[in-house]
């Protein structure tokens, strides 16, 4: 090995890793194959005779004479004798009622939908620069960082400079969904808008030291000013979070069939199941874990050998300090990859939704109005690749930040530029690691609260 690599092998390696990631994740259009096998739905006013002649087929539809020779793959919606049929057909004169414009149709999401889609760029830029980054923090974890070489040599400023990159491709994207105009109702915008100056408010008084802080995080270093920024920045994620979160709430009630609608082509399998119950469990878990109460119950700081009186219990057994920091690491790093592995599902739920209120509209009467679905099924197929950043944006958020919290904070006090700006001991190790836990924490305070008022039949899907 010549003295040249072995001098500057992370900055090599470290660079290669990056371009040819960013290269690969193009060219081979990762963020569409990530999407693959996933449907979406189509409500067209007038179906026609030929409905199989433009390559969908019919998801969901009322049976009829020609189902053995049309080649579509339908679902029947009634188990009713061939008598109760005759009947129903006698009255069709009468409501004056074309069934044919009651089908709704099921297409594959391929490449050439998705890039018609609003905010494809903003998922494909996201995707492609967050991975990165993910990959490039994995990189520097595995190498390690050399003292004796020069702070070009060790290539920690590589990981660095993708994982900022991902932040704000990530941040900007979540703000230009968030303030779509014909994307949410004026409700949701509010809502968004008093969870923010929540967030922020929280963020105040837990920073200010006004009163004892229920959360375990210490902020000493930090100046007063950049305090009030890290409030503003919890207020601004909750702001964001918010209609993700409620959207993400009624992926789970759907896919876990809550409702219980018995429609196979509604609810998930049960791998799918099985991500999103994981998923949620694993993110209230997580999100307690930075709670004072619990904090003093799981970690052992005193050594205690588990003889005496059971008051003695709290703060003297558990996990040792140094191990209760690795399950904190583990579980906010086990909770944004399996919010990554339930974006395909969620996404599914999400599309599938617009399934169900036609389900809904189409048996409400005998002369159905399909004019809500209609436009429900379209807003849903034009808005896809919207859903998709919210359900992706927020753990990527959460292991961009726990990636650039487990950096040394020793490569960014050499960088004397940005240490001029920033408290670079504390934005590495602390702020970046609280960041990422709020993210997790406002996830789970609002996706429970709906499936909360879901359950108690406040909130439901329609």
């Amino acid at each position: 090995m010549s003295p040249f690599f072995q001098a500057y092998k992370n900055l090599i390696l470290q660079t290669s890793l990056s371009l040819s990631l960013s290269l690969i994740f193009t060219f081979l259009k990762f963020p569409i194959f990530f999407l693959h096998g996933l449907y979406t739905y189509i409500h067209p006013e007038n179906v026609g005779n030929k409905p199989s002649s433009s390559g969908v087929r019919a998801a969901i539809r009322r049976p009829s004479a020609s189902d053995s020779g049309s080649g579509l793959e339908g679902v029947s919606l009634s188990s009713k004798t061939n008598a109760e049929l005759k009947k129903r057909n006698k009255s069709k004169e009468k409501f004056e009622f074309d069934e044919n414009n009651a089908q709704i149709f099921r297409m594959k999401l391929d490449e050439g939908h998705l890039q018609t889609r609003l905010f494809f760029n903003e998922y494909h830029n996201s995707f492609v620069f967050s991975f990165v980054g993910i990959s490039c923090l994995l990189l520097y974890k595995y190498l390690g960082r050399s003292e004796s070489s020069g702070v070009l040599a060790n290539g920690d400023l590589i990981p660095i400079i993708f994982v900022v990159i991902g932040l704000i491709k990530v941040f900007v994207a979540l703000s230009k969904i968030t303030f779509e105009k014909s994307a949410s109702k004026r409700s949701e915008k509010r809502l968004s808008l008093t969870f923010g100056v929540i967030g922020f408010l929280i963020g105040i008084v837990s920073l200010s030291g006004i009163l004892p802080s229920v959360f375990d995080f210490h902020f000493d270093s930090i100046e007063g000013s950049w305090r009030v920024f890290i409030a503003l920045s919890m207020g601004f994620i909750s702001a964001f979070l918010y209609m993700p979160a409620g959207k993400n709430a009624r992926s789970f009630w759907l896919g876990t069939d809550q409702i219980r609608c018995d429609l196979s082509i509604i609810s998930c399998g049960w791998f799918a199941r099985m991500i999103l119950y994981a998923n949620y469990l694993v993110t209230v878990f997580t999100a307690l874990l930075w709670v004072n109460p619990l904090t003093a119950i799981l970690v052992n700081k005193n050594g205690y050998d588990g003889q005496g009186p059971i008051e003695k219990l709290a703060g003297n057994v558990g996990f040792s300090k140094l191990d209760f920091a690795r399950l904190r690491v583990l579980c906010l790093m086990l909770s944004g990859i399996l919010q990554i592995l339930a974006v395909r599902p969620n996404l599914q739920m999400f599309l599938n939704e617009a399934v169900l209120s036609w389900y809904q509209r189409l048996h409400a009467s005998k002369v159905p109005d399909l004019d809500f679905s209609r436009a429900k099924v379209f807003l849903h197929n034009h808005y896809l690749c919207l859903a998709v950043l919210q359900f992706f944006a927020p753990p990527v958020l959460v292991l961009l930040f726990l990636g650039l919290s487990q950096i040394d904070s020793n490569s960014f006090e050499k960088y004397h530029l940005v240490c001029g700006l920033l408290p670079c001991s504390a934005i590495v190790k602390e702020v970046a690691m609280f960041m990422a836990w709020w993210i997790v924490f406002v996830w789970a305070v609002i996706t429970s609260t709906c499936l909360v008022l879901y359950r108690d039949g406040i909130l439901y899907v329609y």
